[in-house]
């Protein structure tokens, strides 16, 4: 069985509004040297074993159901499963 990362994060063109709250909630809270911040999300999926290429099945999933890959980028990681 493998285990796959897969991490979502918006476009850098597209504006993050709940990236920009969480910056200024740190502000106000004296975190004054955070440039920036940039909201995403994270999934692991339990895939097993089959005939198909694992990478091109995660990727159907990630611009299938996963993403909006109009403004969301896309990376995933495979590793074996414990």
């Amino acid at each position: 069985m493998k285990k796959v990362k897969v991490y979502v994060t918006l476009r850098e063109s597209v504006l993050d509004p709940q990236g920009s709250a969480v910056k200024g909630s740190l502000h106000t809270m004296g975190y004054k040297e955070v440039a920036d911040v940039r909201i995403g999300k994270y999934l692991e999926l339990q895939i097993e074993p089959s005939d198909r290429d694992l990478n091109v099945v995660v990727k159907e999933m990630c611009e299938k159901l996963l993403t909006n890959i109009v403004i969301e980028d896309y990376r995933f990681e495979v590793e074996e499963a414990n």
